[in-house]
């Protein structure tokens, strides 16, 4: 066997073996998995625009939060009673994010453009200031949040069922979780995809061939944006409550360190990072008390310094395309 067949084996088998866990597990564990699947693919939007592209995003939670807001008003009726919101509530999801990240990126690149640590703290600036300024408009709920946010509504009309029974709403976001997947892993392996990394590899020499390095970078930028905005109105529909904390720096934090620990050039490896360290949160939390930050900050600088591929991204890397080899 081969080593590019067998790290294809290894990502089906992955993808099989959630779509088999219902088998195993308990119904209310998959209520908890399809809450830790929206943060998966939260932190797969984070590594397509970081891993792909170079671009360390400290404000990645501005689109999940911001799509989880949109998705609340849309399908709590607080804009217009709106009949089956559902649909309309996650295409605004991801439409508002990707257009706010899109003319966040307008400005950030245009020129030689903002990069490096400087695009980190332009972007973690960002986050501290959407999440203040959530917390301080009354009309989305201020610090309280939003209550009540209905669960996923699937059909029109009296056929329409809203998921709750834990089964469907487990297998509508691994759905869900998939079909992102299979899209960004589309485009990393497009040519597009390679002209991307070229930029993160090297963005001058990129530019001396003809590219238009600004427009790819805010092209990503805007695909990730509306990614982590659909992630937020999936999540939302799950937990049912939306509040400031869900834009602000804290959780930009936590996706990054996710995604570096699971490897941030491998979409697999950050959403499977992003479930697992969720889980293994609460483990250390019971087990260490307040020290579990330490623990989860000790894995970090280990997996950075030593593992820059992360803990599950050397596993999990596919070969690239053909045309590219060799």
């Amino acid at each position: 066997m081969t080593d590019r067949t067998l790290r294809i084996g290894l990502t089906v088998l992955v993808w099989v073996g959630f779509a088999l866990l219902p088998l195993v597990v308990a119904e209310w564990y998959l209520s908890r998995l399809a809450q830790l699947i929206a943060y998966g693919i939260f932190a797969m939007s984070l590594a397509f625009v970081w891993g792909q592209v170079g671009l360390l995003c400290f404000g990645q939670a501005i689109f999940f939060g911001s799509g989880a807001y949109v998705m609340a008003l849309i399908t709590k009726g607080m804009l217009a009673p709106i009949p089956d919101a559902t649909p309309l509530g996650l295409l605004a999801a991801i439409m508002l994010p990707a257009l706010f990240a899109n003319l966040l990126g307008q400005f950030l690149f245009r020129g030689r453009g903002v990069s490096g640590a400087y695009f980190a703290i332009v972007t973690l600036s960002a986050a501290v200031i959407a999440e203040r300024l959530a917390g301080h408009w009354r009309f989305i709920g201020g610090f309280n949040g939003l209550l009540g946010v209905p669960p996923l509504r699937l059909g029109f009309g009296a056929d329409a069922t809203e998921l709750f029974a834990p089964l469907p709403a487990y297998y509508v976001m691994l759905g869900a979780a998939s079909l992102v997947f299979l899209g960004l892993l589309w485009l990393e392996r497009a040519p597009l995809g390679s002209v991307l990394r070229a930029i993160r590899d090297h963005e001058e020499r990129t530019g001396y061939f003809g590219y238009d390095v600004a427009a790819c970078k805010r092209f990503a930028f805007t695909v990730s944006g509306g990614v982590a905005g659909l992630a937020g109105a999936l999540f939302v529909t799950q937990f049912g409550f939306v509040s400031p904390a869900l834009i602000g720096f804290s959780l930009s934090t936590e996706v990054l360190i996710w995604t570096a620990l699971g490897g941030r050039e491998i979409l697999l490896a950050a959403w499977l990072a992003a479930i697992l360290v969720r889980t293994v949160e609460g483990i250390l939390s019971e087990a260490l008390g307040h020290y579990w930050l330490l623990a989860l900050g000790v894995m970090f600088v280990v997996s950075v310094v030593y593992l820059p591929r992360g803990l599950l991204g050397w596993l999990l890397r596919l070969a690239p395309p053909r045309r590219l080899s060799g």
